[in-house]
């Protein structure tokens, strides 16, 4: 999309509301969720505007075009650009934040893209623009939306897996475990969409017409993923030294779905996690972990949300040594992330954006692009050193170290 001038941002208040602009006066009240609403309808694109016209949201103009403005802080913009990754839209959308002063006043404009990937929800319902106001999603328009994603550009966890079918997914998981976590419960209790329909809008299937399962599907209900999607397990070595050629304590191949893979590979984490007794130093016995578990988890549960399940067949590796743990994922920087920021604060790329989507429903994930602050921020409270990556076009590999 061109870079919007003045004028133009003026000719789209003074149109007023539409299907692709929204005014929000400030931030205060419920406006957050507001406009979280508008983002979820503005990436849904139900009217089908396409990447040339994105939508719109105002903050800082009245209703009635009347441009108030604000104070706009970069406090204020870190609020508005932080909706992408809160973990309250899924998919993460895509979205700009920029100050603007037109006649003099300050406003904020975030500019959302239609995602590759409807449907969008926010907490649970898929939110829509129906002319100048947002509403929610019939039956009707989540297959439309659905047939938008299936005949768009699609990132690899959505492609169909031409060799698997229904059959092959766990059916009882997906109606008892996902579906009461990925939809609201107004949406679940106002509900007459068919098993197909639900595995389609929650992107498990290709389409309610095709059932054939994507790769979103084998990863998070299916049977044996593995029979599929080769390197999708973890291979797990406690290793009684410092180098890769010394004594292994114990070794698994972690396999399974990827819910039943974190669990079963949190289990190895915390059994080997020795735990260290203080009755010494004070009247209260202390006790406390070779390694803060948290960040541990953050970090392993990265490498599973961001590795590549495409072209390969390499596994994501976990080796505990004496004095680190490595945590070694195919797959190198992606999106926004290079080799040169990898790490830093604010910067995301999702290979896998709907695995993502699937680990925050699930609960694995509590928001985007903080796993690693927060295994750093643990990792530095335990005087630990501080968490190490090494980098490259192939694998990503993270490695954290002993007090």
């Amino acid at each position: 999309m061109p870079h919007l001038t003045d004028e133009e941002l003026l000719h789209e208040i003074e149109t007023g509301e539409a299907d692709r602009v929204e005014f929000k006066a400030n931030l205060s009240g419920s406006a957050p969720d507001r406009i979280r609403e508008a983002i979820c309808a503005f990436a849904n694109d139900l009217p089908n505007y396409g990447k040339e016209e994105p939508g719109l949201i105002f903050v800082g103009v009245n209703n009635d075009r009347t441009i108030l403005g604000l104070s706009v802080t970069d406090e204020l913009l870190i609020q508005l650009a932080d909706m992408k990754t809160d973990g309250n839209i899924v998919p993460p959308p895509s979205l700009t934040v920029q100050k603007w002063v037109l006649r003099g006043k300050e406003i904020a404009v975030v500019t959302v893209q239609p995602s590759d990937s409807p449907p969008v929800r926010f907490k649970g319902t898929i939110h829509i623009r129906i002319g100048p106001r947002r509403g929610i999603a019939t039956v009707q328009d989540e297959r439309s939306l659905n047939e938008k994603r299936r005949h768009g550009e699609r990132p690899f966890d959505l492609l169909p897996v031409p060799a698997a079918d229904i059959s092959d997914l766990s059916l009882a998981y997906f109606e008892h475990e996902y579906l009461p976590k990925a939809f609201s419960a107004e949406v679940l209790d106002a509900n007459d969409r068919r098993l197909h329909e639900q595995l389609a809008a929650t992107k498990m299937i290709d389409a309610a017409d095709r059932p054939i399962p994507t790769v979103l599907g084998i990863l998070i209900l299916g049977k044996n993923p593995q029979n599929f999607l080769y390197g999708a397990y973890v291979q797990f070595l406690r290793i009684n030294g410092v180098e890769y050629a010394d004594e292994i304590i114990d070794s698994a191949e972690i396999r399974g779905s990827i819910p039943n893979l974190i669990h079963r590979l949190d289990d190895k984490l915390f059994a080997h996690n020795r735990v260290a007794v203080d009755i010494t130093s004070g009247p209260i016995e202390k006790r406390t972990a070779l390694y803060p578990m948290e960040a541990v988890q953050q970090i392993a549960r990265n490498a599973i949300m961001h590795r590549t399940y495409e072209a390969t067949n390499a596994p994501i590796r976990v080796y505990w040594f004496n004095d680190r743990i490595e945590v070694l994922n195919s797959g190198g920087p992606f999106g926004d992330a290079t080799t040169e920021n990898f790490g830093k604060p604010g910067i995301t790329g999702y290979r896998n954006p709907n695995l993502a989507e699937a680990m925050k429903t699930l609960a694995y994930v509590q928001r985007f692009g903080v796993g690693i602050p927060i295994a750093r921020r643990l990792l530095m409270e335990a005087g630990h050193p501080a968490l190490e990556f090494e980098v490259n076009g192939t694998y990503i590999r993270a490695t954290i170290k002993v007090v």
